[in-house]
């Protein structure tokens, strides 16, 4: 009885240490939701900016972007999967969302989980970077995304480059995005009805190609922090879930181990009377 107690009480220390790693990573994954969203207010309005800028050249040059339709045929798809695991589905959920695109889809994957598991369905990925464990990368893998299409797009390997991404706001169920980033549609950029022309000292052509690298640059950042704060927004609320689950094990172990101490404490008395009946006897 006495060992038995001992294992109880040894797996009652090992559930609260496991208890207190569960609350460690739900910490950290609320700490790194957080910040993901309060730098998207940030990328977003640097977005806008940009936005307007292109809108004002462009009307005083008097020309609008191109449209491309989604079938092209030289289409590439920026997916942002999971990069560390107890994050549930999360993969799973935005790799269904690209199970219809064309398979000549040139596919940019983000996410050493969601990695895997594209393997594992028997998706090619022609380009592939991990997710950064902090926000504050979100910057350079937006870039070395931009030097990659850009790549492709002077190799004549494709003219069009959607985002695929999760958004999961606190309380609300995850969502998968499918957004359009290249070319720019008229419906992206304001309507500037502005009399006064910008003072420009680069030709028109020239400076909308910089604004748009930027532009670019800045959606890929807002996709990537939307994914990196929902991927952790799982991540926290799989923590939670499993935090309740300690919780009622440990209610289960310690009622348990407090019968099996009073079936000690019986078995006890039991001896010490038996003990003392014998004496007397």
């Amino acid at each position: 009885m006495t060992e038995r107690l001992a294992d109880i009480r040894a797996r009652v220390e090992g559930m609260r240490q496991l208890g207190g790693v569960v609350n460690a990573m739900r910490g950290i994954a609320a700490a790194r939701a957080q910040q993901a969203r309060s730098q998207l207010v940030a990328v977003d309005s640097y977005a806008a900016t940009i936005a307007r800028a292109i809108g004002r050249v462009q009307t005083s040059a008097a020309r609008r972007p191109v449209t491309a339709t989604r079938e092209s045929k030289r289409q590439a798809v920026v997916v942002f999967c999971a990069e560390q695991g107890f994050a549930g589905a999360f993969s799973e959920h935005v790799l269904d969302s690209i199970r219809n695109l064309p398979p000549q889809s040139n596919l940019f994957l983000i996410g050493t989980r969601g990695r895997a598991l594209a393997d594992e369905r028997g998706l090619l990925a022609g380009w592939y970077s991990a997710m950064p464990s902090q926000s504050l990368g979100i910057p350079k893998l937006a870039d070395r995304i931009c030097d990659a299409v850009y790549t492709r797009i002077a190799a004549g390997s494709l003219n069009s480059l959607d985002a695929v991404f999760a958004e999961c706001h606190a309380g609300d169920a995850m969502s998968v995005v499918h957004r359009r980033l290249l070319p720019l549609a008229p419906s992206d950029l304001p309507n500037i009805s502005d009399s006064n022309a910008p003072l420009q000292n680069l030709p028109s052509e020239t400076l909308l190609a910089t604004l748009t690298d930027d532009y670019l640059h800045a959606q890929l950042c807002h996709s990537a922090l939307h994914a990196f704060a929902a991927e952790n927004e799982v991540r926290m609320r799989a923590m939670a879930a499993a935090h309740s689950h300690i919780e009622h094990k440990l209610v289960d172990l310690r009622a348990n181990e407090r019968l099996v101490r009073q079936e000690e404490i019986t078995e006890e008395i039991i001896e010490l009377v038996a003990g003392q009946t014998a004496q007397r006897h």
